[in-house]
């Protein structure tokens, strides 16, 4: 069995607010925008019965039906065959004044920010201390204001210390010239950014070093106090978020060159974890090898093995250059390494082989290749502590036989020497 119920029985009725009707004092949210802008009740009333916009009548069933019948009379396609959406000149029109209400106040929102939050805190609170003479005589406390709004005085003061600052700037007027109730008109939004922060630490010393790194960024903020006072979030981004964890090894980087101590604290962790260890010396060694194709580059000179540095030949410097530009090329997601050891084996192949092309080079590399052995050797053999050998019983056998064959080895690079003296 099928039973017709007429609408009107079934709609819940809406209460109408009331005039006198306080704001929940309860009322808890996330955010920090905690009032409501209401409209005067006067104004409320106003907009909803100017002429024109007479309150939709309920339609019945019986109603319903009778326009149907009209329309399919008159030819016209019935609201059974055709559902059209209301213009938005009708939408207005017919329009709850409830939804007329948060539309108004979403607009005023839209425009100016927490401006419109901070102005009832600027025109209806007294902070503690200051007389309460003339329109300050129905301002109340932050205390009191905040148990009415249902948040906390803090909350309260950071709205009326963003308005304090605004208005030594000229961009509000002053606390003493605003009456409670009254409205006037606001900065827009973008401005509030400038003079309001969300957070506790931000009148700290370091909550303004960070506030002033963010502005120095062109970030709010309140932003960057967010991410300082949740290093477990910023640790979990990192994590898992490449680019995050970029963006965090280019602030470190950016840091150590003024932190002596992060700089020590880096280099401790890199040095006590072997993988690091082992990636910053391979690191190291490519950067040296680039460097040593840089430096031919730059100054067109050649470091040969033996220590030399002489000019470089064009056709070794024109080398250099290539390498070096397929060098500077490389992304820096690409692995330079392999790239810097073949930049390095050639140029080093083509200096070995401009040191075999020169008589004159060949033979001032050898007697300098030649020189500094001697020298090495010299001073190991200075180093030779003899005292300790007759003080105390350190002697063996093999010590001596090393000995003798290193006076027999250097016997024979002396009468070399000497007939290649002779010779010349």
């Amino acid at each position: 069995m099928t039973i017709a119920l007429d609408p009107s029985d079934i709609s819940p009725a809406v209460p109408a607010p009331a005039e006198s009707e306080p704001p929940t004092a309860g009322r808890t949210d996330s955010s920090e925008e905690f009032w409501v802008q209401q409209p005067e009740p006067q104004a409320a009333q106003a907009s909803a019965n100017e002429p024109g916009d007479e309150p939709a009548e309920e339609p019945s069933a019986h109603g319903t039906a009778d326009r149907s019948s009209a329309q399919e009379a008159a030819g016209e396609p019935s609201a059974r065959e055709t559902v059209t959406e209301p213009s938005a000149e009708e939408a207005v029109t017919d329009a709850d004044p409830v939804v007329v209400r948060d539309a108004r106040d979403f607009g005023v929102y839209a425009r100016t920010g927490g401006w419109a939050f901070a102005l009832k805190v600027a025109r209806s609170v007294r902070p503690g201390g200051q007389p309460a003479e003339g329109t300050a005589a129905t301002k109340v406390s932050a205390k009191a204001f905040a148990a009415l709004a249902g948040c906390s005085p803090e909350r309260v003061m950071r709205y009326y210390k963003a308005w304090d600052m605004a208005a030594d700037d000229g961009v509000v007027p002053q606390f003493e010239v605003l009456v409670p109730g009254e409205d006037i008109e606001l900065p827009d939004a973008d401005v509030w950014l400038s003079y309001y922060t969300s957070r506790n630490s931000a009148s700290s010393v370091r909550g303004q070093a960070i506030s002033a790194a963010a502005e120095a960024e062109g970030i709010r903020p309140t932003k960057a106090l967010e991410v300082a006072e949740n290093p477990t979030a910023l640790r979990a981004a990192i994590l898992a978020d490449p680019g995050t964890a970029e963006a965090a090894r280019g602030a470190l980087l950016d840091r150590m060159k003024e932190d002596p101590a992060l700089q020590t604290e880096m280099a401790r962790a890199i040095a006590r974890t072997d993988d690091l260890k082992k990636a910053v010396a391979s690191e190291a060694k490519a950067a040296d090898r680039i460097g040593y194709v840089r430096q031919i580059v730059e100054n067109g000179q050649i470091r040969t093995p033996a220590g030399q540095t002489v000019e470089a030949p064009a056709e070794l410097r024109a080398e250099a250059e290539r390498h070096l530009s397929l060098l500077d090329e490389l992304d820096d997601s690409e692995e330079a390494g392999e790239w810097a050891g073949e930049a390095y084996d050639t140029v080093k192949g083509l200096v070995a082989k401009a040191v075999e092309e020169d008589p004159a080079l060949r033979v001032q590399e050898r007697r300098t290749k030649f020189y500094n052995s001697l020298q090495k050797a010299t001073k190991v053999f200075e180093e030779l502590t003899l005292d300790e050998v007759m003080e105390e019983d350190i002697y063996e056998a093999d010590m001596l036989q090393r000995l003798e064959s290193l006076q027999e080895a250097i016997g024979t690079c002396i009468s070399a020497l000497r007939r290649a003296t002779t010779t010349s």
